[in-house]
C-alpha cells in the first residue's frame, strides 16, 4: 500500500507522520499538521549533522545540540559571505584598512574584504559639501560686525579625510572661524559692508586653504561668499543713520565736483578767448599806428614837394571820407540862399541793382547817378527862379 493512500495507518515510510498522529487523526484525507512537519525536518537536520535520530515522541539531547550549533555554523558562513562583498558607486572611494593599518584605496564597482578583518569607509569625492558659519567679530577699527559665511569644498585625498583627522568636519568649521577672523580683523567695518566683501571673501579662502593643507584635512576649497555682513542689531539704527550721512557727504562732494568741473574750464575758456582777443587787439593796433605813422611821413615828405597840391587832395580825401557815411547831400545854389537837399538814399534805391551785391558800380552806373542828379539841380533852379520873377 502507497503511504499516501486512505487508511494507509502505520505506515513508516508516511513523511507526514500520520503514523503517530494519534487521537488528532480524524481521517486519512486531513491535511498533515505543521508541527509535526517541522519536528520530522528538524530530526533530518540532526541526522545530517550526527545528532542521531529522533524517533516517536522521545528526544536525544545530545542530537539537538548537535543540531544547533551546526545551523549556527551555517548562518555564520552566510553572514561572512554578505559581509565580504562590497560596493563602490562612482561618486565613492574606499579606504581599506586591515586590522586597524591603512591598505590600500578602492575605486567604484563590486569588491570584496575579508569579514572581520578588513575595514572599509566609503568616501564621497565628487560631491561639494557646504558648511556654514555666522559669528560676530572685531574689525580693524574696533567695530562689531555680524558676518555669514558660506564655504563649499570637495574631498581631494581620501585617505588623509577618513584617517588623518578624526573629525574633518568640524576642523574645518574650526580653521574657517579662524581664518574668518584674522582677515575681518585686519580690515575697517566699511568695505566688509560695502564693496569689500569680494575681497574678504578671497582672501579668507586663501588663509583657509593654507590651514587645511597644514593639517593635512584632504579637502579642497572651492568657492567662500560673504552671505551677508551687518552690524548687531542693537545698533543698527545709528549705524544707518551715519551709513546715511556718510551717503550725503558723498553726493554734495559729488556735485561740487561736478559743478567745478563744468564751471572752471568755461572760465578759463573765456579768460582765454579775453586774452587772445587782447592781443589781437593789441596786434591791430599797433600794427595801424605804425602804418599810420609810416603814411603820415610819406605824405609829410610829398607835402614838402607840393604843399597846394597834396593839402587840396588831402582836403578832398576827408571831404569824401565825411559823405561816404552820410545819406543825404547839400548843395550850393549859385546866386541863391537857399540850400538844395537831394535825397541820394532814394536816388540809389531806384537805381536797378547789379546782378552781384558785392560788384563795385562801373562807370556807366555813375554816369547816369550824375546825369540824374544835375536834372534835378537844373528842375529845381528853374522853378527857384520863375518863382522869383512871379513875386517881382
Amino acid at each position: 500500500m502507497a503511504w499516501n493512500e486512505p487508511g494507509g495507518k502505520g505506515n513508516p515510510n508516511d513523511p507526514w507522520g500520520n503514523n503517530n498522529r494519534g487521537n488528532n487523526n480524524r481521517g486519512g484525507n486531513q491535511p498533515p499538521d505543521l508541527d509535526e512537519a517541522l519536528k520530522q525536518l528538524m530530526d533530518k537536520l540532526n541526522g545530517l549533522f550526527g545528532g542521531g535520530n529522533n524517533r516517536g515522541n522521545g528526544s536525544n539531547k545530545s542530537g539537538g545540540g548537535g543540531s544547533l550549533f551546526g545551523i549556527a555554523i551555517v548562518v555564520l558562513l552566510v553572514m561572512l559571505g554578505f559581509q565580504s562583498v562590497y560596493t563602490l558607486d562612482e561618486t565613492q572611494q574606499g579606504v581599506v584598512m586591515r586590522l586597524g593599518e591603512y591598505l590600500k584605496t578602492e575605486n567604484a564597482g563590486l569588491r570584496f574584504k575579508i569579514p572581520l578583518v578588513d575595514e572599509v569607509v566609503p568616501v564621497n569625492t565628487t560631491q561639494v559639501r557646504n558648511a556654514e558659519i555666522k559669528e560676530r567679530m572685531l574689525t580693524e577699527d574696533e567695530n562689531i560686525v555680524e558676518v555669514e559665511l558660506n564655504v563649499q569644498y570637495r574631498v581631494m585625498d581620501p585617505v588623509a579625510f577618513a584617517l588623518r583627522v578624526e573629525q574633518p568636519e568640524r576642523t574645518l568649521l574650526s580653521a574657517a572661524e579662524s581664518a574668518l577672523r584674522h582677515e575681518v580683523g585686519s580690515t575697517a567695518m566699511d568695505p566688509i559692508l560695502t564693496v569689500g566683501r569680494a575681497i574678504l571673501a578671497d582672501q579668507v579662502q586663501v588663509r583657509l586653504q593654507n590651514y587645511l593643507d597644514r593639517y593635512q584635512t584632504g579637502m579642497v576649497i572651492s568657492q567662500i561668499n560673504i552671505k551677508d555682513a551687518r552690524p548687531p542689531a542693537p545698533v543698527k539704527a545709528a549705524f544707518d543713520d551715519v551709513q546715511k550721512a556718510k551717503q550725503d557727504k558723498e553726493r554734495l562732494i559729488n556735485e561740487a565736483e561736478a559743478y567745478a568741473n563744468s564751471v572752471v574750464p568755461e572760465a578759463r575758456g573765456r579768460a582765454q578767448r579775453q586774452l587772445e582777443e587782447a592781443s589781437a587787439y593789441k596786434s591791430r593796433i599797433v600794427a595801424r599806428a605804425e602804418g599810420e605813422a609810416e603814411r603820415f611821413e610819406n605824405l609829410y615828405s610829398e607835402y614838402r614837394k607840393a604843399p597846394e597840391v597834396t593839402r587840396e587832395r588831402l582836403y578832398i580825401e576827408a571831404v569824401t571820407n565825411v559823405y561816404n557815411n552820410a545819406s543825404k547831400v547839400l548843395v550850393d545854389v549859385e546866386g541863391g540862399n537857399n540850400m538844395m537837399y537831394l535825397p541820394l538814399d532814394q536816388l540809389i534805391k531806384n537805381m536797378p541793382k547789379p546782378a552781384n551785391a558785392q560788384d563795385l558800380m562801373s562807370n556807366s552806373d555813375i554816369s547816369r547817378l550824375t546825369d540824374q542828379v544835375l536834372r534835378e539841380v537844373r528842375a529845381r533852379q528853374s522853378n527857384t527862379s520863375s518863382v522869383r520873377r512871379e513875386g517881382r
